[in-house]
């Protein structure tokens, strides 16, 4: 009697397909996550990356990741002190916990402290995924070359973010004033970072961005994780770059890009 050969090419057909789906997923790389800063913010990357990975794999499939969540507390209480020399010291053993865990990049869940990147990534031998690229990649996609910056007085002020997006993506930026920029500061710690999102703030926040399209901005980056929480596309007469969805996809596209 004839082997059932018909039978037997679906068995072997499905065999590949098995194979060929099992090596997608286990190629996937995982994602170190330095997070609490706020946990608000960081709650968003875990379920951003999540949904991401579903939305390209299928299936059950999510993200592989580690996250290292930080005491805010501390962190903020440094800030307060302009301690950045502990900061950093505290983010590169938090990198190096990340690494030593088997993620393959760290992605830290925040706009200010990537203040301290360059420390941080020389701390471990896995790629930073710097905030600040994914972001401006995705405003030069749109062809854009000057746009509004919001986000902690350390982010809009410092400087180190400015020079970040000036030198390695020839992007100009357009900050608040003065009074605005102690506005937002006040609203991201009490506010965004305590999960209070107030319609009288997000019409305060409009006002703001629509005076830095009147100066120049074609654009505005939401230079702060918590700001996507509170604003969406559409409280802008301009496009709104969202810092934290960016920064995710950004860690999506690297620990996919083999499956």
């Amino acid at each position: 009697m004839k082997p059932p050969l018909l039978s037997r090419s679906k068995s072997v057909t499905s065999s590949i397909q098995n194979n060929s789906s099992l090596h997608r997923l286990t190629s996937m790389k995982t994602i170190g996550l330095i997070g609490g800063m706020s946990w608000e913010s960081s709650a968003e990357y875990y379920r951003l990356a999540n949904l991401l990975v579903k939305e390209r794999l299928g299936g059950h499939t999510n993200a592989k990741s580690l996250m290292l969540t930080v005491n805010f507390a501390e962190i903020e209480a440094l800030q307060r002190e302009q301690d950045w020399a502990r900061m950093a010291t505290e983010m590169q053993s938090a990198a190096r916990q990340l690494e030593a865990g088997g993620a393959d990049c760290v992605v830290l869940c925040t706009n200010t402290m990537h203040k301290v990147a360059d420390e941080i990534q020389a701390s471990v031998s896995i790629p930073l995924l710097h905030i600040a690229d994914a972001t401006a990649k995705a405003v030069k996609a749109m062809g854009m070359a000057t746009v509004g910056l919001l986000g902690t007085r350390f982010t809009m002020e410092d400087g180190f973010y400015h020079r970040y997006v000036q030198t390695k993506h020839a992007l100009q930026i357009k900050t608040p004033n003065s009074d605005e920029r102690a506005l937002i500061h006040k609203v991201i710690y009490d506010e965004l970072c305590q999960g209070l999102l107030r319609e009288e703030t997000k019409a305060k926040f409009r006002r703001i961005m629509q005076r830095l399209v009147q100066e120049g901005a074609e654009g505005i980056i939401l230079g702060c994780t918590e700001l996507g929480l509170l604003l969406k596309q559409g409280d802008a007469p301009v496009p709104l770059f969202d810092s934290t969805r960016l920064h995710v996809r950004a860690a999506v596209d690297y620990v996919t890009a083999d499956c």
